[in-house]
């Protein structure tokens, strides 16, 4: 069965027997955005997983109504927006039911609150609903420049907090904390009920000071791993060059921080200077910034084009374009990609490889390549939303489908290693807690494949 193949590598510590075995289980993850899992959730939650009785209340009102939603899907989308809205008398009706028949007498505020935070998660991993006391939080953290921080890049999987990538020399990393890790708690409340905005609120803070975090290892059963990690101020880390052939320079990009464009154009100058003429772009591990820097690399590469296209609702499409005075690059040039390559870095993989500019190595891409606005609420809430999707040049959803590469190769991973030394960690990630990424080698598939296709004739721009 595919629903339970998709589930096959996740740990039994989060996945109980009990659960399994009922029908009911499987079927929120028919699709990954049916919000019926809250249900399930609510009607079997294991004990020890957090969520008190108003709160799971909450969601399970709010599931009763996205799922009358569901059931009318394509009937709402065809009659005018005031009927559509009419539905909405279902949760009012259930939240009468709840305070009038209740066992106890539910905090609704706790209830409405448990309902908002189903709701934001329903929609995509990214958005999220913050209560007042959390957006006071928020503000405080993000306006102040000197907040530390854990470098790690979250999402959602399985309805915990995933950790996408782990910035170099970070607490993250310091920690012992790799990409694919499961955050089963955060600060000793558990992340089955928390949002991403959630997550990162609680693991920032203020410098020196520490959090601990129940950790369930990538592809590991068994108890989690209780983990402090010592919060920092990140400094922007730098690009790790690496010349692997008098030909070849490998450039890994730990972010794509601003400024990393005019960082890359220098490396770029010099390589031609010193007669390099191939190129690999290392995008794993690669999780943290803006897209405008992904574009400013892209036309560093790309002479004419669409590089990628922003749109939704009710945010003009916007289509990106190459440029060609930008182009300072017209020798060959490869991609490196994996499942830790998220965000940012997505636009750039897939602009390379929807403009036939280079080839892109590796595993499909995680798929978080969307804009998010905050949203005040007029009592003091927030929200963070998704408003926009970034699409390739083909017109596909990279939030929606990732990156699939042109070359696609299968990272090694520690159940290939037959109980050797430990590979669970993607290529770039440390084998020991603070040390920094551990060097490129021909054993490394990815990058032996991306070597391979070098050695063909030459790509170049136009």
């Amino acid at each position: 069965m595919v629903i339970r193949q998709q589930f096959a590598d996740l740990p039994v510590s989060v996945c109980p027997k009990r659960f399994v075995k009922q029908p009911l289980f499987w079927l929120p993850f028919l699709s990954r955005r049916v919000p019926t899992v809250a249900v399930v959730y609510c009607l079997e939650q294991p004990k020890g997983w957090g969520m008190n009785r108003a709160a799971r209340i909450g969601v399970l009102c709010l599931s009763v109504l996205i799922f009358c939603y569901a059931g009318i899907g394509h009937a709402l989308r065809t009659t005018p927006d005031d009927k559509a809205y009419k539905s909405l008398t279902v949760y009012g009706e259930v939240l009468q039911k709840i305070q009038q028949d209740y066992v106890d007498d539910p905090n609704m505020r706790t209830v409405t609150a448990g309902a908002l935070h189903g709701l934001l998660e329903s929609l995509d991993p990214q958005s999220s609903y913050l209560t007042p006391r959390e957006y006071e939080e928020y503000k405080k953290k993000i306006s102040n420049p000197g907040t530390g921080e854990t470098g790690l890049t979250l999402s959602k999987r399985y309805g915990y907090i995933i950790v996408l990538s782990v910035l170099p020399d970070s607490p993250g990393i310091k920690a012992g904390i790799r990409s694919g890790d499961l955050l089963e708690s955060i600060g000793g409340f558990t992340t089955r009920d928390m949002s991403v905005g959630q997550a990162v609120n609680l693991l920032n803070g203020q410098p020196g000071t520490g959090i601990k975090v129940s950790v369930i290892r990538r592809g590991k059963a068994g108890t989690p791993d209780e983990v402090d990690i010592v919060r920092e101020k990140l400094a922007t880390p730098k690009l790790i060059a690496q010349k692997m052939d008098p030909d070849i320079l490998v450039l890994r990009f730990p972010s794509l921080d601003t400024g990393r464009s005019e960082e890359l154009r220098n490396r770029l100058l010099d390589a031609e200077k010193q007669g390099i003429h191939k190129v690999i772009l290392d995008l794993r591990e690669c999780g943290r910034g803006p897209v405008a820097e992904a574009i400013a690399i892209a036309r560093l590469f790309i002479p004419s084009g669409t590089l990628t296209t922003l749109r939704g609702q009710t945010v003009s499409t916007q289509v990106i374009s190459a440029e060609p005075k930008q182009v300072i690059w017209r020798n060959s040039v490869s991609v490196l990609v994996d499942t830790t390559t998220s965000g940012a870095a997505e636009v750039l993989a897939s602009a390379i490889e929807a403009n036939h500019r280079g080839d892109v190595v590796g595993e499909r891409t995680f798929g978080l390549a969307s804009e998010q606005k905050l949203i005040t609420l007029d009592d003091g809430a927030a929200l963070i939303l998704t408003v926009a999707n970034y699409y390739n040049a083909d017109g596909k959803s990279i939030l929606e489908e990732g990156v699939t590469p042109t070359e696609v190769v299968r990272a090694e991973t520690q159940d290939d290693s037959d109980g050797a030394e430990d590979d669970s960690a993607p290529a770039g990630a440390p084998k020991e807690p603070g040390l920094g990424p551990r060097p490129l080698s021909p054993e490394d598939p990815i990058f032996h494949r991306a070597l391979d296709l070098l050695k063909t004739p030459a790509k170049k721009a136009a």
